[in-house]
């Protein structure tokens, strides 16, 4: 489907689940419920938010984090738990107006992933602040359709029992952060030991 900037994300999204004929279900006007719910015979219900960076980051009112404009990406602290509120089965599709690219942040990658958190101040009604997230786009799923999108939200559903029954290591290679090695050697008579304490 070609890029059209005059269309919004969740218009496209709409308009390829229906000529996909994919049921789903849109709560973009919901405070509760995350943007779109996709159902599928094969698979679990998938819910997601839709967001789309449609100007550059005016880096002066931000702090610096060492990240470059292009990659910057400013998200809800609240819409990110609402995420989290549908997991494992929810992520973030982000459409990047400026570089015609789309992101994919499953909830896994998006809690694991590092990014930086600030208290923005607003006045409404009276003054408070709200939570945002600074982040790196790059440590999303990078797609050049949003048909590649929903193909990578089918790969998630079928990673999901090697990443939360299988892998051992830590999870994911993000950019701004450097997985060591910590701690001593662990043999199989710490795991028995452990177990037999707690039998």
């Amino acid at each position: 489907m070609k890029f059209d900037e005059s269309e919004s994300l969740e218009q496209e999204i709409k308009s390829l689940l229906d000529q996909r004929k994919v049921r789903y279900d849109n709560a973009c006007d919901s405070f509760e419920q995350l943007d779109f719910c996709i159902h599928s015979e094969q698979r679990a219900d998938f819910h997601f938010d839709a967001k789309e960076k449609r100007q550059e980051v005016q880096l002066t009112n931000w702090p610096d984090v060492g990240l470059p404009q292009e990659h910057l990406f400013i998200l809800d602290d609240l819409a990110a738990r609402k995420v989290l509120k549908f997991a494992p089965n929810s992520g973030l599709v982000v459409r990047d107006n400026l570089r015609r690219l789309y992101f994919f942040f499953d909830v896994v990658r998006l809690f694991l992933m590092p990014r930086w958190r600030v208290n923005r101040p607003i006045e409404y009604n009276h003054p408070t602040v709200k939570g945002k997230w600074l982040v790196d786009l790059r440590n999303g799923v990078e797609c050049a359709s949003l048909l590649e999108v929903f193909e990578k939200i089918a790969e998630y559903h079928d990673a999901q029992e090697e990443i939360f029954h299988k892998r051992l290591a830590c999870y994911g290679n993000f950019l701004g952060e450097k997985v060591g090695e910590g701690g001593i050697t662990r043999k199989q008579e710490h795991w028995l030991k452990d177990r037999d304490s707690t039998r």
